[in-house]
């Protein structure tokens, strides 16, 4: 027989700890392993802007044929003005040019195929920690992977010197891996100054950046949180730039991303586009449309861009709000200065708890954490959060 041979795969670490979850009995049962926003109430909320754009879609929408493989142009360059600013010359001269993918998650593997398939490089050097599916997708396109450090877990903070350092060790024309903010899973990122020497050095170094840039708007603000994409490319001609609209439109299930790839010339970004247009043949033929028509209808109408903007600092802040009240509430406890939670940005933490600490709060509070101790804050809310800082407060005095 064909498939007699296969065995079982391993849960996902993430959704198996989800499932974990809902056959809980406990009743003060906590999830804060998932990686989606999640309101005051504990519900990822479809957004009012996202709501009014459907409307007008509904009503206006005359055919439900092909999108381009690249996707609608309005949205390429949509993109590109979040990711460049307006102003930018990225916009419309030709360097750059965006394909609409499946997600973040398509445009990382789209970037990966595309590296791999035009012999571009061979090795792509990754954070350790880092986003788990970021070794699949890259392993997975016939590429080679080595890590470099990036969490001091002593002083929860960025190992920076380490991490140039190590990187010291990559050939010219590797690949480099680098969120752009809010890094998953610790939620520390670079400081501006940080930035610049990053920049400096990839340049110097003859590196290709591929960016992750999943968050933007979860950090600091939309301008804010580009300060590295942006400064990077003041120093490197050619980067790859794998952006979402899962976590800032709330739009996960309607799977919205972008590959940007940046050239030195107009003439190679032409090349480029036609070989990243391949990949996508290859791969999904045409992408999805209705997202990709959502976030074209927001950002292209004043008042629903207005209405956005608003209600991603809604969310943002909210977070912000969480990770202060909850390194309050876990210091007046006694568990000790968790003050480093609220310098770590976006919708994740490092929480700096172990793995048999995490063992522990799930099973004797139900509260559900990612076996690293990264948390998502956004599963925080005024009524859970004295229940998970007592909780944490036992585990780590021992109590």
């Amino acid at each position: 027989m064909f498939f007699d041979h296969l065995e079982l795969a391993p849960a996902d670490p993430i959704l198996g700890l989800t499932d974990a979850f809902k056959a809980d009995t406990n009743p003060k049962k906590v999830n804060l392993g998932v990686g989606v926003y999640q309101n005051e109430h504990g519900v990822t909320p479809v957004l009012k802007c996202v709501k009014e754009a459907e409307k007008i879609l509904v009503e206006t929408e005359q055919s439900k044929s092909y999108l381009p493989i690249t996707g609608l142009p309005d949205y390429g360059r949509l993109t590109r003005e979040l990711l460049f600013g307006k102003d930018s010359a990225l916009v419309s001269d030709g360097r750059a040019v965006t394909c609409h993918c499946p997600g973040g998650t398509g445009a990382l593997r789209i970037a990966a195929d595309f590296i791999y398939q035009q012999h571009i490089a061979s090795r792509v050097w990754i954070s350790d920690p880092t986003w788990g599916n970021h070794f699949q997708i890259v392993e997975a396109a016939g590429l080679k992977t080595e890590r470099y450090p990036y969490y001091d877990r002593a002083a929860h903070a960025l190992a920076f010197d380490r991490m140039l350092d190590t990187l010291e060790q990559a050939s010219e024309g590797d690949v480099v891996i680098i969120h752009a903010c809010c890094h998953n899973p610790t939620g520390i990122d670079p400081t501006p100054e940080q930035w610049d020497q990053i920049a400096d050095f990839l340049a110097r170094k003859k590196l290709l950046p591929l960016i992750d840039f999943a968050y933007q708007g979860f950090g600091k603000g939309l301008e804010e949180d580009a300060y590295g994409v942006r400064k990077i490319l003041e120093k490197n001609s050619e980067v790859l730039i794998a952006s979402s609209f899962s976590k800032n439109f709330g739009m996960y299930n309607e799977r919205v991303g972008a590959l940007t790839a940046v050239s030195a010339t107009k003439e190679v970004g032409t090349n480029v586009l036609s070989q990243i247009k391949l990949a996508i043949r290859c791969a999904i033929s045409n992408p999805p449309a209705h997202g990709e028509k959502v976030v074209i209808t927001v950002l292209s109408n004043p008042d629903l861009r207005l209405m956005w903007e608003q209600e991603l600092a809604e969310m943002r802040e909210r977070m912000s709000r969480m990770r202060n009240l909850l390194a309050e509430k876990l210091k007046a406890a006694g568990a000790g200065d968790f003050d480093f939670i609220t310098k770590q940005n976006g919708m994740f933490s490092f929480s700096g708890l172990t793995k048999e600490q995490v063992e522990q709060l799930r099973a004797e509070f139900g509260i559900y954490i990612v076996g690293s101790g990264r948390m998502c804050v956004a599963g925080i809310n005024d009524e859970n959060v004295d229940y998970l800082a007592d909780a944490i407060t036992k585990v780590v005095k021992g109590a």
